[in-house]
């Protein structure tokens, strides 16, 4: 098997090519149904909260079932139940997009699709993020999460300026067509993956939901990234919420530069995958999800204290490049730590803090951003980052070593706990 320290080592598995080359396709598509889909909405009611409310739809499924996704993912058959999932999602997008060609879409109907789409996405994000060591091994798992990280942020720049075409060409149902199509790209990698027995992680009965809390919230390596993701969602990415408000309020900048300064923080976060992919494995990878912290705390005092274009720019590329690194090693980390029969929970947990919170982390941004100015936001939400971060690097120091999933696997390790003296 391909070693941790091979640059781009899991492509060396067959599985993962296939998975993560239909997974791109149908991430394209994915995102370019967002754009398609919040322009439809705002046609049909011409209300910003109608298009606020259905991506709200959308995420409050995935903020109450995620943990149910987790604790699914350690009973079944990961790979045969991904394949049921993308087809689910294969059937809403093509329904939104015969409803939409035929004029018959409705905000309730919108509505309907988007809280159907959320609760697929519930049990369909901690299913495929445990399904990757199934592909890959613990080895290469971190390198296999990096360019999963990777194919997301490249999407996220492909598939909006896809939709923009595609939109102002054929219109919005045109663009639910071709995502529709681009789940057969992921469906049909997950039909010709042949799952290898030596990686796959056997199914046991999970236990209790408790014991799976009691295992992250004790005091180690788990309680520590889990706690510092939840204040990243919060009070670190959740300023691009009111970037739009920054790039016309404080820059003085118009659509154009609002584009620039998003695509700055995918491009950051697409170079902070790729980075990882390559050399990864060549450091501390605790270390790096919390001096991930500081940059990205940093970047937005900055960002409140020089409010010029350019600095901007730069300083939301290195934010977006600390943000995926930092993701990829705390989602590498929980895995790897994790038992085996406890996993599926573990990132489930994990997703859910990631994606169910956002919409706290947009909300308080917003309010923030509205009764105190975004740069206010932006600097209460940096200092927070960062003071968390700080802490959290200097304390770690008392740990006895690095997490686990750093040693050897052979060796037997037992959990870290606060308080410990390094070893000799």
């Amino acid at each position: 098997m391909p070693s941790t320290g091979t640059p781009f080592g899991a492509l060396r598995h067959r599985n993962f090519r296939l998975f993560i080359f239909g997974q791109f396709v149908s991430l394209c598509g994915t995102w370019m149904q967002g754009v398609a889909l919040g322009w439809l909405v705002l046609t049909l009611t011409d209300s910003a909260f109608a298009v606020g409310l259905v991506s709200a739809m959308g995420a409050l499924p995935v903020l109450l079932f995620t943990l149910q996704g987790g604790a699914l993912a350690d009973r079944i058959n990961r790979h045969r139940a991904l394949t049921l999932l993308q087809t689910g999602m294969l059937l809403e997008a093509l329904v939104l997009a015969v409803l939409a060609y035929t004029h018959h879409a409705t905000l309730p109907w919108i509505i309907v699709l988007a809280l159907i789409s959320g609760l697929l996405g519930a049990f369909e994000i901690p299913i495929r993020q445990s399904f990757l060591m199934d592909l890959v091994g613990r080895d290469n798992l971190m390198n296999a999460i990096a360019m999963n990280s990777m194919a997301f942020n490249v999407s996220r720049v492909i598939g909006p300026a896809l939709a923009g075409i595609i939109v102002a060409a054929a219109g919005p149902p045109v663009a639910f067509f071709v995502n529709a199509a681009s789940y057969l790209a992921v469906i049909g990698a997950l039909l010709a993956i042949r799952p290898d027995p030596a990686l796959i992680v056997p199914h046991r009965t999970p236990p209790p939901l408790a014991e799976a809390l009691r295992y992250i919230l004790a005091p180690g390596w788990p309680r520590t990234l889990v706690t510092l993701s939840t204040i990243y969602t919060i009070f670190g990415t959740s300023f691009l919420t009111v970037l739009p408000v920054y790039a016309r309020n404080v820059l003085g900048t118009g659509a154009a530069g609002f584009g620039g300064l998003t695509s700055a923080f995918g491009v950051g976060a697409a170079a902070g995958a790729l980075l990882l992919a390559a050399w990864g494995a060549r450091y501390r990878r605790g270390l790096i999800a919390l001096r991930g912290g500081l940059v990205i705390g940093g970047s937005l005092l900055l960002m409140a204290a020089l409010p010029k274009y350019p600095i901007a720019f730069t300083l939301l590329v290195m934010g977006g490049a600390a943000a995926a690194i930092s993701a990829i090693v705390t989602n590498t980390l929980l895995q790897t730590e994790a038992p085996d029969h406890l996993r599926g929970r573990v990132i489930g947990f994990y997703s859910f803090i990631v994606v169910g919170l956002a919409p706290f982390g947009a909300l308080q941004a917003g309010w923030v951003g509205e009764h105190l100015g975004v740069r206010t936001e932006a600097a209460i939400g940096g200092a927070i980052v960062f003071l968390a971060a700080l802490w959290m690097l200097t304390t770690v120091r008392r740990f006895t070593g690095p997490p686990a999933g750093e040693r050897r696997q052979a060796e037997p390790v037992r959990p870290y706990r606060w308080g410990e003296r390094r070893h000799a």
